[in-house]
Protein backbone atom coordinates (compact mmCIF):
# COMPACT_ATOMS: atom_id res chain seq x y z
CA UNK A 1 0.00 0.00 0.00
CA UNK A 2 1.23 3.62 -0.73
CA UNK A 3 1.99 5.54 2.08
CA UNK A 4 3.35 8.20 -0.62
CA UNK A 5 -0.40 8.23 -2.27
CA UNK A 6 -2.30 8.56 1.72
CA UNK A 7 -0.25 11.12 2.75
CA UNK A 8 -0.63 12.97 -0.06
CA UNK A 9 -4.25 11.77 -1.61
CA UNK A 10 -6.49 15.08 0.38
CA UNK A 11 -4.30 17.63 -1.10
CA UNK A 12 -4.45 16.29 -4.85
CA UNK A 13 -8.12 15.73 -4.26
CA UNK A 14 -8.90 18.98 -2.80
CA UNK A 15 -6.86 20.22 -5.95
CA UNK A 16 -9.17 18.42 -8.46
CA UNK A 17 -12.16 20.07 -6.91
CA UNK A 18 -11.12 23.53 -7.04
CA UNK A 19 -10.64 23.00 -10.48
CA UNK A 20 -12.92 20.11 -11.47
CA UNK A 21 -15.84 19.60 -8.69
CA UNK A 22 -19.28 20.48 -8.73
CA UNK A 23 -20.36 24.16 -7.04
CA UNK A 24 -23.56 25.90 -7.35
CA UNK A 25 -25.12 23.03 -5.45
CA UNK A 26 -27.86 24.86 -2.94
CA UNK A 27 -26.99 22.56 -0.04
CA UNK A 28 -22.90 23.34 -0.67
CA UNK A 29 -21.41 25.63 1.61
CA UNK A 30 -24.17 24.82 4.30
CA UNK A 31 -23.29 24.50 7.69
CA UNK A 32 -26.72 24.02 9.42
CA UNK A 33 -26.81 20.67 10.39
CA UNK A 34 -30.64 20.76 9.53
CA UNK A 35 -30.14 21.26 6.17
CA UNK A 36 -27.07 18.88 5.54
CA UNK A 37 -28.70 15.98 7.09
CA UNK A 38 -31.72 16.61 4.64
CA UNK A 39 -29.57 16.97 2.13
CA UNK A 40 -27.52 13.93 2.45
CA UNK A 41 -30.72 11.69 3.44
CA UNK A 42 -32.34 12.86 0.16
CA UNK A 43 -29.30 12.28 -1.83
CA UNK A 44 -28.87 8.71 -1.09
CA UNK A 45 -30.15 6.63 -4.03
CA UNK A 46 -31.69 9.66 -5.72
CA UNK A 47 -29.74 11.62 -8.38
CA UNK A 48 -28.71 14.82 -8.59
CA UNK A 49 -30.33 16.35 -10.98
CA UNK A 50 -33.86 15.35 -8.96
CA UNK A 51 -32.70 16.54 -6.16
CA UNK A 52 -31.84 19.72 -6.72
CA UNK A 53 -35.69 20.46 -7.97
CA UNK A 54 -36.98 18.87 -4.76
CA UNK A 55 -34.61 19.67 -2.33
CA UNK A 56 -35.44 23.60 -1.96
CA UNK A 57 -38.99 22.71 -2.23
CA UNK A 58 -38.50 20.35 0.40
CA UNK A 59 -36.56 22.92 2.89
CA UNK A 60 -39.14 25.46 2.21
CA UNK A 61 -42.19 23.75 3.44
CA UNK A 62 -40.02 21.99 6.31
CA UNK A 63 -37.49 25.01 7.05
CA UNK A 64 -36.40 23.78 10.12
CA UNK A 65 -36.55 20.31 12.37
CA UNK A 66 -38.65 21.84 14.41
CA UNK A 67 -41.45 22.60 11.80
CA UNK A 68 -40.45 18.69 10.76
CA UNK A 69 -41.23 17.75 13.33
CA UNK A 70 -44.50 19.18 14.46
CA UNK A 71 -45.86 18.17 10.26
CA UNK A 72 -48.01 15.69 10.04
CA UNK A 73 -46.35 12.47 8.43
CA UNK A 74 -48.64 12.64 5.53
CA UNK A 75 -47.65 16.14 4.65
CA UNK A 76 -44.18 14.96 4.90
CA UNK A 77 -44.97 11.64 2.80
CA UNK A 78 -47.09 14.16 0.03
CA UNK A 79 -43.72 16.24 -0.35
CA UNK A 80 -41.56 12.87 -0.25
CA UNK A 81 -43.70 11.38 -2.94
CA UNK A 82 -42.00 10.73 -6.23
CA UNK A 83 -38.28 10.36 -4.59
CA UNK A 84 -38.99 6.62 -3.86
CA UNK A 85 -37.44 4.51 -0.68
CA UNK A 86 -39.82 5.93 1.10
CA UNK A 87 -38.71 4.95 4.83
CA UNK A 88 -35.98 7.98 4.04
CA UNK A 89 -39.42 10.38 4.81
CA UNK A 90 -40.38 8.23 7.44
CA UNK A 91 -37.60 8.16 9.40
CA UNK A 92 -36.51 12.00 8.55
CA UNK A 93 -39.61 12.85 9.98
CA UNK A 94 -39.10 10.46 13.37
CA UNK A 95 -35.52 11.58 13.75
CA UNK A 96 -36.94 14.83 13.59
CA UNK A 97 -39.13 14.39 16.19
CA UNK A 98 -36.26 12.36 18.54
CA UNK A 99 -33.81 15.38 18.10
CA UNK A 100 -36.39 18.01 19.75
CA UNK A 101 -37.18 14.89 22.15
CA UNK A 102 -34.06 14.42 23.19
CA UNK A 103 -31.74 17.35 22.80
CA UNK A 104 -33.91 20.45 22.26
CA UNK A 105 -33.64 20.40 18.65
CA UNK A 106 -29.82 20.71 18.53
CA UNK A 107 -27.96 18.03 16.46
CA UNK A 108 -25.43 16.46 18.50
CA UNK A 109 -21.52 17.05 16.57
CA UNK A 110 -19.73 13.67 17.58
CA UNK A 111 -20.53 11.38 14.85
CA UNK A 112 -21.22 8.34 17.12
CA UNK A 113 -23.87 10.22 18.75
CA UNK A 114 -25.20 11.46 15.01
CA UNK A 115 -25.28 7.20 14.23
CA UNK A 116 -27.83 6.82 17.26
CA UNK A 117 -30.34 9.21 15.30
CA UNK A 118 -33.06 7.27 13.32
CA UNK A 119 -32.39 6.55 9.99
CA UNK A 120 -28.70 7.86 9.97
CA UNK A 121 -25.95 5.29 9.67
CA UNK A 122 -22.27 5.58 9.81
CA UNK A 123 -21.36 7.44 6.32
CA UNK A 124 -24.06 9.85 6.96
CA UNK A 125 -22.99 10.69 10.23
CA UNK A 126 -19.94 11.36 9.01
CA UNK A 127 -20.82 13.63 6.67
CA UNK A 128 -23.18 15.71 8.47
CA UNK A 129 -19.97 16.30 10.98
CA UNK A 130 -17.80 17.09 8.50
CA UNK A 131 -20.59 19.46 6.50
CA UNK A 132 -22.00 21.06 9.81
CA UNK A 133 -18.96 20.90 12.48
CA UNK A 134 -15.87 20.20 10.33
CA UNK A 135 -15.25 17.02 12.49
CA UNK A 136 -12.69 14.76 10.90
CA UNK A 137 -14.65 11.91 10.28
CA UNK A 138 -15.07 9.47 6.87
CA UNK A 139 -17.72 8.89 5.04
CA UNK A 140 -17.87 5.56 2.80
CA UNK A 141 -21.02 5.48 0.47
CA UNK A 142 -20.99 3.43 -2.83
CA UNK A 143 -18.94 6.28 -4.80
CA UNK A 144 -16.02 6.17 -2.22
CA UNK A 145 -16.14 2.45 -1.81
CA UNK A 146 -15.15 2.28 -5.52
CA UNK A 147 -12.43 5.11 -5.59
CA UNK A 148 -10.79 3.45 -2.12
CA UNK A 149 -11.08 -0.34 -4.49
CA UNK A 150 -9.69 0.95 -7.50
CA UNK A 151 -6.83 3.12 -5.94
CA UNK A 152 -5.82 0.51 -3.62
CA UNK A 153 -6.74 -2.34 -5.84
CA UNK A 154 -8.93 -3.58 -3.02
CA UNK A 155 -10.34 -7.46 -3.70
CA UNK A 156 -13.42 -8.91 -2.58
CA UNK A 157 -16.89 -7.94 -2.66
CA UNK A 158 -17.36 -4.65 -0.66
CA UNK A 159 -20.41 -6.77 0.69
CA UNK A 160 -18.00 -8.65 2.70
CA UNK A 161 -17.35 -7.42 6.08
CA UNK A 162 -13.45 -7.36 6.15
CA UNK A 163 -13.30 -5.78 2.75
CA UNK A 164 -15.87 -3.22 4.14
CA UNK A 165 -13.75 -2.80 7.60
CA UNK A 166 -11.02 -2.28 5.50
CA UNK A 167 -12.30 0.41 2.84
CA UNK A 168 -13.37 1.82 6.74
CA UNK A 169 -9.92 2.11 7.71
CA UNK A 170 -8.27 3.46 4.54
CA UNK A 171 -11.37 6.32 4.63
CA UNK A 172 -10.11 7.19 7.75
CA UNK A 173 -6.44 7.31 7.02
CA UNK A 174 -6.87 9.10 3.91
CA UNK A 175 -8.41 12.28 5.89
CA UNK A 176 -6.75 15.51 5.81
CA UNK A 177 -5.00 16.76 9.00
CA UNK A 178 -6.94 20.05 9.09
CA UNK A 179 -10.45 20.13 10.52
CA UNK A 180 -11.09 23.03 8.29
CA UNK A 181 -10.60 21.05 5.22
CA UNK A 182 -13.63 18.80 6.37
CA UNK A 183 -16.06 20.27 4.15
CA UNK A 184 -14.67 20.86 0.76
CA UNK A 185 -12.57 17.20 0.96
CA UNK A 186 -15.88 15.32 1.45
CA UNK A 187 -17.52 17.31 -1.04
CA UNK A 188 -14.43 16.40 -3.10
CA UNK A 189 -14.81 12.75 -2.64
CA UNK A 190 -18.59 12.68 -3.28
CA UNK A 191 -17.80 14.68 -6.77
CA UNK A 192 -14.95 12.48 -7.62
CA UNK A 193 -17.10 9.13 -7.15
CA UNK A 194 -20.04 10.62 -9.38
CA UNK A 195 -18.09 12.53 -12.04
CA UNK A 196 -14.96 11.37 -12.65
CA UNK A 197 -14.44 7.66 -11.32
CA UNK A 198 -17.69 6.51 -12.03
CA UNK A 199 -18.68 2.75 -12.06
CA UNK A 200 -19.11 2.26 -15.91
CA UNK A 201 -17.20 5.55 -17.67
CA UNK A 202 -14.08 6.73 -15.40
CA UNK A 203 -12.36 9.52 -17.25
CA UNK A 204 -9.26 7.13 -16.94
CA UNK A 205 -10.70 4.78 -19.89
CA UNK A 206 -10.59 7.95 -21.93
CA UNK A 207 -9.33 10.35 -23.79
CA UNK A 208 -10.51 14.16 -22.75
CA UNK A 209 -9.25 14.26 -18.97
CA UNK A 210 -6.34 13.05 -17.41
CA UNK A 211 -7.19 11.57 -13.34
CA UNK A 212 -4.97 13.09 -10.95
CA UNK A 213 -4.45 9.36 -9.58
CA UNK A 214 -3.58 7.99 -12.94
CA UNK A 215 0.18 7.56 -11.64
CA UNK A 216 -1.00 6.05 -8.17
CA UNK A 217 -4.34 4.26 -9.42
CA UNK A 218 -3.71 0.63 -8.57
CA UNK A 219 -6.46 -0.53 -10.89
CA UNK A 220 -5.30 1.57 -13.53
CA UNK A 221 -2.01 0.53 -13.69
CA UNK A 222 -3.03 -3.34 -13.59
CA UNK A 223 -6.19 -2.70 -16.46
CA UNK A 224 -8.30 -3.28 -14.15
CA UNK A 225 -10.47 -0.20 -13.56
CA UNK A 226 -13.77 -1.68 -14.94
CA UNK A 227 -12.91 -5.03 -12.60
CA UNK A 228 -12.91 -3.55 -9.13
CA UNK A 229 -14.58 -3.28 -6.82
CA UNK A 230 -15.68 -6.82 -7.41
CA UNK A 231 -19.37 -7.24 -8.11
CA UNK A 232 -21.73 -9.60 -6.69
CA UNK A 233 -23.79 -11.48 -9.06
CA UNK A 234 -27.42 -10.11 -8.55
CA UNK A 235 -30.40 -13.22 -8.50
CA UNK A 236 -33.12 -12.63 -10.69
CA UNK A 237 -35.23 -10.03 -9.19
CA UNK A 238 -39.14 -12.06 -8.38
CA UNK A 239 -42.58 -11.09 -10.33
CA UNK A 240 -45.54 -10.81 -8.77
CA UNK A 241 -49.35 -9.50 -10.38
CA UNK A 242 -51.64 -8.28 -8.01
CA UNK A 243 -55.21 -6.74 -8.94
CA UNK A 244 -55.87 -3.05 -7.65
CA UNK A 245 -58.99 -1.53 -7.74
CA UNK A 246 -59.94 2.45 -8.62
CA UNK A 247 -63.09 3.03 -7.23
CA UNK A 248 -65.05 6.39 -7.77
CA UNK A 249 -67.72 8.08 -6.45
CA UNK A 250 -68.70 11.43 -7.85
CA UNK A 251 -65.83 13.28 -7.75
CA UNK A 252 -63.92 11.34 -5.07
CA UNK A 253 -61.76 8.27 -5.82
CA UNK A 254 -61.33 5.24 -2.51
CA UNK A 255 -57.42 5.78 -1.17
CA UNK A 256 -56.57 3.56 1.26
CA UNK A 257 -53.38 4.37 3.74
CA UNK A 258 -50.79 1.39 3.58
CA UNK A 259 -48.91 -0.20 6.71
CA UNK A 260 -45.72 1.69 7.73
CA UNK A 261 -43.82 -1.24 7.34
CA UNK A 262 -45.12 -1.93 4.07
CA UNK A 263 -43.66 -1.53 0.72
CA UNK A 264 -44.65 2.56 -0.10
CA UNK A 265 -45.17 2.23 3.29
CA UNK A 266 -47.09 4.93 4.88
CA UNK A 267 -48.90 6.03 1.32
CA UNK A 268 -52.22 6.49 0.10
CA UNK A 269 -52.60 3.79 -2.98
CA UNK A 270 -55.23 2.23 -4.09
CA UNK A 271 -56.99 -1.13 -2.41
CA UNK A 272 -55.26 -4.25 -3.64
CA UNK A 273 -55.44 -7.71 -3.07
CA UNK A 274 -52.89 -10.17 -2.55
CA UNK A 275 -49.60 -10.02 -4.74
CA UNK A 276 -48.93 -13.94 -6.45
CA UNK A 277 -45.92 -14.85 -8.22
CA UNK A 278 -46.25 -13.83 -11.91
CA UNK A 279 -47.69 -16.58 -14.51
CA UNK A 280 -46.67 -16.33 -18.40
CA UNK A 281 -49.49 -16.22 -20.33
CA UNK A 282 -53.30 -15.24 -20.92
CA UNK A 283 -54.46 -13.36 -17.41
CA UNK A 284 -58.31 -13.87 -16.36
CA UNK A 285 -59.91 -10.07 -17.15
CA UNK A 286 -63.37 -11.26 -16.70
CA UNK A 287 -63.26 -11.12 -12.69
CA UNK A 288 -67.05 -10.80 -11.16
CA UNK A 289 -67.21 -7.65 -9.02
CA UNK A 290 -67.94 -9.57 -5.74
CA UNK A 291 -64.40 -11.84 -6.70
CA UNK A 292 -61.82 -8.44 -6.80
CA UNK A 293 -63.91 -6.51 -3.54
CA UNK A 294 -63.39 -9.97 -1.64
CA UNK A 295 -59.58 -9.58 -2.39
CA UNK A 296 -59.20 -5.59 -2.43
CA UNK A 297 -61.42 -4.84 0.21
CA UNK A 298 -61.63 -8.05 2.64
CA UNK A 299 -63.27 -6.37 5.48
CA UNK A 300 -66.08 -4.77 4.54
CA UNK A 301 -69.64 -6.38 3.16
CA UNK A 302 -70.25 -7.86 0.17
CA UNK A 303 -73.55 -7.03 -0.09
CA UNK A 304 -73.11 -3.78 0.55
CA UNK A 305 -69.91 -3.21 -2.28
CA UNK A 306 -71.91 -5.45 -4.72
CA UNK A 307 -75.47 -3.60 -4.57
CA UNK A 308 -73.64 0.06 -4.76
CA UNK A 309 -70.92 -1.39 -8.02
CA UNK A 310 -72.88 -3.85 -9.62
CA UNK A 311 -69.77 -4.44 -11.77
CA UNK A 312 -66.13 -4.04 -12.25
CA UNK A 313 -64.46 -2.99 -15.65
CA UNK A 314 -60.58 -4.08 -16.74
CA UNK A 315 -58.97 -0.92 -17.49
CA UNK A 316 -54.62 -1.79 -17.70
CA UNK A 317 -52.52 -3.30 -16.52
CA UNK A 318 -48.79 -1.62 -14.69
CA UNK A 319 -45.51 -2.59 -14.39
CA UNK A 320 -43.35 -1.05 -11.61
CA UNK A 321 -39.93 -2.07 -10.63
CA UNK A 322 -38.74 -1.71 -7.29
CA UNK A 323 -35.39 -2.61 -5.93
CA UNK A 324 -35.33 -6.19 -5.71
CA UNK A 325 -39.05 -7.38 -7.35
CA UNK A 326 -40.81 -6.26 -10.51
CA UNK A 327 -44.99 -6.14 -9.84
CA UNK A 328 -47.44 -5.82 -12.29
CA UNK A 329 -50.87 -4.45 -11.48
CA UNK A 330 -53.95 -5.21 -12.76
CA UNK A 331 -56.00 -1.85 -12.84
CA UNK A 332 -59.85 -2.34 -12.53
CA UNK A 333 -62.41 0.11 -12.73
CA UNK A 334 -65.78 0.45 -10.49
CA UNK A 335 -68.11 3.16 -9.79
CA UNK A 336 -70.12 3.55 -6.29
CA UNK A 337 -73.51 4.72 -6.49
CA UNK A 338 -73.48 6.41 -3.13
CA UNK A 339 -70.63 7.47 -0.76
CA UNK A 340 -70.15 4.19 0.89
CA UNK A 341 -68.71 3.70 4.82
CA UNK A 342 -66.04 1.32 5.68
CA UNK A 343 -65.22 -0.56 9.14
CA UNK A 344 -61.51 -0.04 7.93
CA UNK A 345 -60.03 3.55 9.16
CA UNK A 346 -57.67 3.21 6.34
CA UNK A 347 -59.99 3.53 3.87
CA UNK A 348 -60.72 7.17 2.65
CA UNK A 349 -62.76 8.57 0.40
CA UNK A 350 -60.31 11.66 -1.56
CA UNK A 351 -62.12 14.22 -3.48
CA UNK A 352 -60.08 14.44 -7.19
CA UNK A 353 -58.80 18.29 -6.29
CA UNK A 354 -57.23 17.30 -3.23
CA UNK A 355 -55.10 14.30 -4.09
CA UNK A 356 -52.17 16.93 -4.32
CA UNK A 357 -52.39 16.69 -0.24
CA UNK A 358 -51.68 13.01 -0.22
CA UNK A 359 -48.24 11.42 -0.52
CA UNK A 360 -48.91 8.84 -3.32
CA UNK A 361 -46.55 6.30 -4.55
CA UNK A 362 -45.27 7.68 -8.37
CA UNK A 363 -47.12 4.97 -10.65
CA UNK A 364 -50.44 5.34 -8.72
CA UNK A 365 -50.10 9.21 -9.40
CA UNK A 366 -49.66 8.79 -13.16
CA UNK A 367 -52.06 6.40 -13.25
CA UNK A 368 -54.64 8.73 -12.09
CA UNK A 369 -53.05 11.71 -14.50
CA UNK A 370 -53.09 9.32 -17.12
CA UNK A 371 -57.28 8.75 -16.62
CA UNK A 372 -58.29 11.87 -16.77
CA UNK A 373 -59.05 11.96 -13.08
CA UNK A 374 -57.56 14.58 -12.16
CA UNK A 375 -55.90 17.53 -14.46
CA UNK A 376 -52.06 17.37 -13.40
CA UNK A 377 -51.86 20.71 -11.43
CA UNK A 378 -54.38 19.19 -8.99
CA UNK A 379 -51.72 15.84 -8.22
CA UNK A 380 -48.73 18.84 -7.73
CA UNK A 381 -47.49 18.86 -4.50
Amino acid sequence: MSKALINTFASKLVAWHAISGRSGLPWQGNRDPYAVWVSEIMLQQTQVATVLERYPRFMKRFPTVKKLAAADIDDVLAEWAGLGYYSRARNLHACAKQVIAESKGEFPSDPTLLEQLKGIGRSTAGAIAAFAFHGRAPILDANVKRILARLFAIEGSIQDKAVNDRLWTLATELLPSKPADMPVYTQALMDFGATWCTSRKPVCLGSEKKCPFAKDCQANLSDQVLLLPQKTKKAKSPEFDCNMLLMRWGNSVLLQKRPSKAIWGGLWSLPEGPWTPRVSGTKDLDISAQTLFAATLPDEKMATLTKACKSVKYSEEIKHVFTHRRLWMQIWLASSSKELTFSNPDLKWVALNQLGRYGLPQPIKILLQGLSLVRGDDLKN
